[in-house]
């Protein structure tokens, strides 16, 4: 399958999913608001969220997918490599399951004091129970994904990308359902907002449970059958669990970002985690369709090509990645930070969410996105290490971008409050991209060729064309922002196209997408 065809279904996929999550939180905005309880629920949701993001999708996938597709693919007979496939993965969840069972206990133990620690001082004795509460709810989700993560990596694998990508948007449709009862209740008994959000985080933990029995499905029709046996620490087991821990690190240095940015969010007034949750909505939805969609759809190929000692082919699809990646997040970036107070104003303002609000979260959001293509660039490029199991260096590279995040946040805090702390999150995500394109340089394994550089200087001079177009169309809808639902889509409507026809029309005018290229990403890798 080629690389624009796997990245096609993941992110297409996941662009439903986007889209669904921002419908989730234009109704939360709506029916909850911005306030002391909005921001108690965002932390406990945000607790759960990381390690999801650090141990399950972002350590397991890149330590097991490698180790999986080697079994599977790396018999000369194809049912022997199946058997050992099946044994291996038969071996992890059998010791994995018990191990987020205890992580789990021992969370919902000491949550009071996981809350305190990443909450304001002195505590907010209102807001405080709550966020215990609701972190106590939710945390449980751990289980469940982590164990829907490890058959997401048995079928992407056998590159069955569809039910890996589409589990996500069974969550929010859930959550929508769960807001959309809520506000019923709210009409009809008077339901309070702490009555609507305990409802909301309830309703996480039983998504968790669907989404485990989707891909539970998937698995059984692609012929595996997971079984769950008495634990045993295999060398393989451990093998894998040793990269798997500093692949937590390495890979996740956007959620450690957004863990210890909730400590210094709180020190701020109230609303600060709301806003800060609201523009990262926004600037997730182009990281979560161009960069996760590309880092797991070249994981399999470049372990492959790695592990046969092709770097010519292992260098021609970290290009081809690159290129893409940059291809669509430049624009993104650049549409997203002119027109941010307009896109959350059509998007969240309305109800408990106001137009203040709005100003605030889309000067967060133009801050946050300048740091968006090297988000995406982190997740293309540590897949090359994953694929050599080197987890050491993307550890390195997340503790400099972490150091130089907290380093920045305390200098920008109290003059910035919020935009500071969005700012710091940019500089360190700068660093990281930097730091492993010098590593993957110096050790030999991926230098990104002067023609590529070109083409992606000719992305910029596209975008910034774009931009020019956005900046003027953007003062002549100012007033179709705030209005109506139909009007609001037309003005949105009008942005998007208007920067879809600039920006393509003008990069093919100057060579920076070309036939021959998007020939060569459609061929099978």
């Amino acid at each position: 399958m080629s690389l624009l065809k796997n990245v096609g279904t993941i992110g297409s996929l996941t662009l439903v999913s986007r889209i669904a999550g921002m419908a989730r939180e234009m109704i939360f905005a709506r029916i909850l608001g911005a306030n002391g309880v909005t921001d108690a629920w965002f932390q406990a949701f945000i607790i759960p969220n990381v390690f999801r993001r650090l141990f399950a999708e972002g350590a397991f996938s890149a330590a097991f997918v490698p180790m999986f597709s080697r079994r599977l693919h790396g018999k000369d007979d194809e049912q022997e490599g199946l058997e050992d496939a099946k044994s291996f993965s038969a071996d992890v969840l059998s010791v994995f399951l018990p191990v987020l069972i205890a992580l789990v206990a021992v969370f919902e133990i000491a949550m009071p004091g996981v809350i305190w620690v990443l909450s304001e001082k002195p505590l907010d004795y209102e807001t405080y129970p709550l966020a215990v509460d609701f972190a106590r709810i939710m945390f449980p989700y751990i289980i469940l994904v982590s164990l829907v993560t490890l058959f997401t990596g048995m079928l992407n694998s056998v590159s069955r990308f569809a039910p890996g990508a589409s589990f996500p948007i069974i969550l929010n449709l859930v959550l929508i359902a769960a807001l959309l009862a809520g506000e019923w209740f709210a009409q009809t008994t008077g339901a309070s907002v702490t009555q609507i959000a305990y409802g909301i985080a309830w309703a996480v933990t039983g998504a968790g449970v669907m989404q485990l029995a989707w891909l539970y499905y998937w698995t059984r029709v692609e012929g595996f059958r997971p079984r769950l046996l008495w634990p045993r620490i295999t060398p393989e087991v451990k093998r894998l669990s040793i990269i798997a821990l500093p692949a937590a690190i390495g890979g996740g240095a956007y959620q450690i970002n957004t863990l210890v940015q909730l400590y210094f969010l709180n020190q701020l007034e109230d609303g600060a985690v709301s806003y800060m949750n609201y523009a990262d909505r926004l600037n997730q939805l182009p990281l979560g369709i161009i960069g996760i969609a590309l880092s797991t759809a070249i994981l399999p190929s470049l372990s492959k090509f790695v592990g046969g000692d092709d770097k010519d082919s292992a260098d021609r699809l970290q290009s081809n990645a690159i290129e893409l990646a940059m291809l669509l997040t430049i624009p993104a970036a650049v549409a997203l930070a002119i027109c941010a107070e307009a896109f959350v104003t059509m998007i969240f303002q309305g109800g408990r969410f106001d137009l203040a609000d709005a100003a605030i979260t889309g000067q967060v959001l133009s801050t946050l996105v300048l740091g968006l293509p090297a988000y995406v660039l982190v997740k293309v490029l540590v897949p090359n290490f994953y694929a050599r199991s080197d987890t050491r260096t993307p550890v390195v590279a997340a503790f400099i971008s972490l150091a130089v995040f907290i380093t920045s946040t305390i200098f920008f805090l109290d003059t910035y409050g919020v935009i500071g702390v969005a700012f710091a999150s940019v500089v360190g995500a700068w660093i990281n991209v930097v730091f492993l394109m010098i590593v993957l340089a110096s050790r030999g394994f991926y230098a990104m060729p002067a023609i590529l550089l070109f083409r992606i200087a000719k992305q910029v001079l596209a975008a910034a064309a774009m931009g020019a177009a956005l900046y003027y169309a953007n003062d002549l809808l100012t007033g179709w922002y705030s209005a109506g639902l139909f009007a609001r889509l037309g003005a949105l409507g009008v942005l998007v196209g208007a920067a879809l026809v600039v920006y393509f029309g003008i990069a093919f005018a100057i060579g920076a997408i070309d036939k021959q290229r998007i020939a060569a990403l459609t061929r099978k890798q």
